[in-house]
């Protein structure tokens, strides 16, 4: 991750647009996050925890949100899409990715406030994954989930994914996605940067 300034983090940030136009920001997830951030997934409904975590659970346990606040330890990153509301910077979706240098992959999940869902926010907020993709070096993103969770299943054929059967769990389905997006062209500015800067310091640039 050497091509990532991990010290700075406001640069990886990207502004994204609900389908009403509103602003919603997209950062990597900060310590000063940790009760905003347990107050989200409090405050998701029964079914939209047990999407994003294929279990029943009420919040997350300790392990699981330090690995949350975690952000470039072992490849794995959190974002937090939130927005104004009533004076407050208010979480209103998160997504988990972790990047497989090995294979190539970056593999991602993610979850939307039921008050906002409908807003266009996960459709957005995928898009933005995809750039984060690219600029890694990824050639394939997917997810997997539950294959009852329509909604999920809905967002990523939209969103250009093709379906595959989970390798481990029959319940689950998997979706994955080609990213063939050239450093230059990856639409987020930030992330271009990030992948110009990674593909200048490959092996293969100087060769």
């Amino acid at each position: 991750m050497s091509t990532l300034r991990l010290e700075d983090l406001k640069q990886y940030s990207d502004t994204l647009r609900t389908r009403r136009g509103e602003a919603i920001n997209v950062r990597f997830v900060q310590p000063r996050d940790t009760e905003e951030l347990q107050h989200y997934f409090r405050s998701l409904s029964t079914r939209s925890r047990y999407n994003r975590f294929f279990g029943a659970i009420s919040e997350l346990p300790k392990g699981l949100l330090d690995d949350f606040l975690q952000v470039g330890e072992r490849e794995r990153f959190t974002v937090v899409a939130t927005k104004m509301v009533d004076g407050f910077e208010t979480i209103v979706a998160e997504a988990r990715y972790a990047f497989h240098v090995e294979t190539s992959t970056l593999e991602f999940g993610l979850s939307v406030d039921d008050r906002w869902q409908g807003h266009g926010i996960a459709t957005a907020l995928m898009k933005n994954l995809e750039c984060r993709a690219a600029a890694l070096g990824a050639e394939h993103m997917f997810g997997d989930t539950l294959r009852s969770n329509e909604t999920m299943i809905s967002l990523a054929r939209k969103s250009g994914f093709a379906f595959v059967n989970h390798p481990d769990d029959w319940k689950l389905v998997r979706f994955d996605k080609e990213i063939a997006v050239a450093p230059k062209d990856i639409p987020c500015a930030s992330w271009r940067l990030a992948a110009l800067s990674r593909q200048a310091d490959s092996p293969s640039a100087s060769a």
